[in-house]
């Protein structure tokens, strides 16, 4: 789904947003009646659910990297539950990441199960009983925040900085999946995901309404050896806001012949691939994409194209740890 511009167009009362009030109420009931319809399981470990109240990109998944990394970090064996959007598979499943696929199990379970076990499983639940069965003694949820079938004990809401909470209402007349004062009671901790400017931006626009501790965080590239500096790319990405790599790849002064935004999670057929390995040769351009579109690719494309991969620092990761305290983690 490509998100409409007047949903980041914050408070204003514009004849769409007028127009689709009211299917934003029902949209907004239906998510507080499934909220409340169940009693979640509560496994033998802590659960730390990473969600949103956005839909689309808003960097929950280097956030839960990040949380993997930290919990290793303190000695923690972690792993992450997902229902495994996109991916065929039912499960409960542990993704093998040398035998399974992201069609199987879902782009973002694929790249998570390169940091820590991965958990794909449609009944969440289920997935968290599986969980008891493996030698973990965390369990990360997956985008779950609006998904009462499992108890947590730590609820970690991302936010994009520069979009915020766009115009603040509900799906289709906003980018909320709930209203954001109802998600915002359950939440223990925000993470807002950006630049400093972006970080002020949000502070001024929303800063009076998140009224839970909020960490900033920042997307930092991994050089690797790589220097990206005078590259001559074509770009392409496929997740919730494409134009966000784009201007990532812009600040490593990569020489951007073509972007190519392509819908989030869109499958990489081969024609596509050969499409867009056509036209890079035409304009002498090697081919870049995001690491999540990256376990997608075709086989036969995994050594032609690159990857800029990215990591979210946050600002005072001590208050995180108090947090992971607080919630039987240390």
């Amino acid at each position: 789904m490509k998100q409409p511009l007047f949903w980041y167009r914050p408070f204003e009362n514009s004849w769409r947003d007028k127009l689709l009030a009211p299917l934003g109420k029902l949209y907004a009931s239906g998510t507080a009646r499934r909220l409340s319809k169940t009693t979640g399981y509560r496994p033998r470990m802590p659960v730390i659910c990473v969600g949103n109240i956005n839909i689309g990109g808003t960097g929950k998944t280097p956030t839960a990297i990040a949380l993997i990394q930290l919990l290793q970090g303190m000695g923690r064996k972690p792993a992450l539950l997902s229902r495994g959007y996109g991916g065929k598979l039912e499960g409960p499943v542990l993704i093998d990441p040398n035998g399974h696929s992201s069609s199987e199990v879902g782009d973002e379970p694929m790249l998570l199960a390169a940091f820590a076990p991965c958990i794909v499983a449609k009944d969440r639940a289920a997935g968290a009983r599986f969980a008891e069965t493996l030698d973990i003694d965390v369990l990360i949820l997956d985008d779950g925040f609006q998904n009462p079938s499992v108890a947590k004990d730590l609820s970690i809401v991302v936010v994009d900085a520069a979009l915020g909470f766009g115009n603040g209402r509900v799906i289709p007349a906003g980018p909320l999946r709930e209203p954001l004062h109802v998600g915002l009671i359950r939440a223990d901790m925000v993470i807002s995901v950006g630049s400093s400017a972006a970080q002020e931006q949000f502070t001024k626009a929303w800063g009076h309404a998140v009224g839970v501790p909020r960490l900033e965080g920042e997307l930092t590239v991994l050089q690797m050896g790589m220097d990206f500096s005078g590259l001559r790319c074509l770009a392409f990405a496929g997740i919730g806001h494409p134009e966000k790599f784009f201007e990532t790849l812009k600040s490593q002064e990569v020489e951007l012949v073509k972007t190519v935004a392509l819908a989030d999670h869109q499958p990489l057929s081969e024609a596509l691939m050969r499409r867009l390995e056509f036209d890079a040769a035409t304009l002498g351009a090697q081919l870049i994409t995001t690491e999540k579109d990256a376990v997608r690719l075709p086989s036969a494309f995994r050594q032609k194209v690159l990857t800029l991969p990215v990591r979210l620092e946050i600002k005072d990761a001590t208050v995180l740890v108090e947090a992971l305290k607080s919630a039987g983690i240390d």
